[in-house]
């Protein structure tokens, strides 16, 4: 017998945040936020260059109905990296759209390292990023999610994912991606498409330091179930995962960035404590 989650009301939520490089620190020199969308406070695992921050959406899940907005802005010579406390869930919808938009205005340097999300049954799930770099900016991010609550067998038969990215330098357009995933459509099971696999990820990199060598150091490294695939485009790095398991995706993509970070960053990669709790 499957229990009926909660019902859950509305919510509109935006998060504004801004870093800036004062005397050698990053620092959030602004914060704004309305409804239910927060940062904790600003840490420094790694000395003050780089500010790491856990965005926290208090509700735990975004329903039908919800809105949340994140803008993220990264002045010249900022470093910034932010992370979410646990998985993002979509709850199923009696009809209406969930969304969520994320902006990010880069000009230092922004890593964007989510948990993953977790789309259940009969969701109506809409996002969206649009992606601004400045002239030497560089981004690091991925997104990996879950099609159906699998660790107790439910599957994504109902329900819609829609997804988009945009990602720009100086305004030209460096890539768009856009998909609509359907719960019990062909998609989900064709070989073109996610050949039966539930979980799905991208991992992308923007930077000026980008090169094949580093492409070919990254192939080196395999999921531990699934696959993985690594490609070099014209100003944008993309790796793939596509699999079973959040967590191979992650600890693949946590590979791939400790090879990426030193080369866009030009710093070792310091895992955000929270990952350890």
């Amino acid at each position: 017998m499957q229990v009926a989650e909660p019902l859950v009301s509305s919510w509109k939520a935006s998060l504004a945040l801004e870093f800036c490089l004062q005397d050698q620190k990053t620092t959030l020199a602004r914060k704004v936020h309305d409804g239910p969308l927060v940062v904790q406070k600003a840490l420094y695992p790694e000395g003050g260059e780089v500010c790491h921050a856990i965005v926290v959406h208090p509700p735990g899940g975004i329903a039908g109905g919800d809105e949340l907005n994140l803008d993220v802005k990264t002045g010249s010579g900022a470093a910034a990296l932010l992370t979410t406390p646990g998985a993002t869930k979509w709850y199923r919808s009696a009809g209406a759209w969930a969304r969520q938009s994320v902006a990010f205005d880069v000009k230092g340097t922004l890593e964007w390292l989510p948990q993953e999300t977790i789309v259940f049954d009969g969701a109506l799930a809409d996002t969206g990023y649009e992606v601004d770099l400045g002239p030497d900016a560089g981004i690091i991010g991925w997104d990996i999610v879950c099609l159906g609550r699998t660790g107790s067998g439910e599957r994504f038969t109902r329900g819609t994912l829609r997804s988009s990215m945009q990602l720009r330098r100086e305004g030209k357009l460096l890539w768009r991606e856009r998909a609509r995933i359907d719960g019990g459509g062909r998609l989900l099971d064709s070989p073109a498409g996610l050949g039966g696999s539930p979980v799905f990820g991208t991992l992308f990199a923007c930077s000026l330091n980008l090169n094949q060598e580093l492409v070919t150091e990254m192939r080196k490294t395999e999921p531990e179930s699934g696959r993985g695939a690594v490609t070099l485009l014209p100003g944008i790095l993309l790796a793939r995962y596509l699999g079973d398991s959040t967590e191979a995706a992650r600890r693949y993509f946590i590979a791939l960035w400790r090879i990426l970070r030193p080369e866009l960053a030009g710093r070792e990669a310091i895992e955000p404590r929270i990952w350890s709790t």
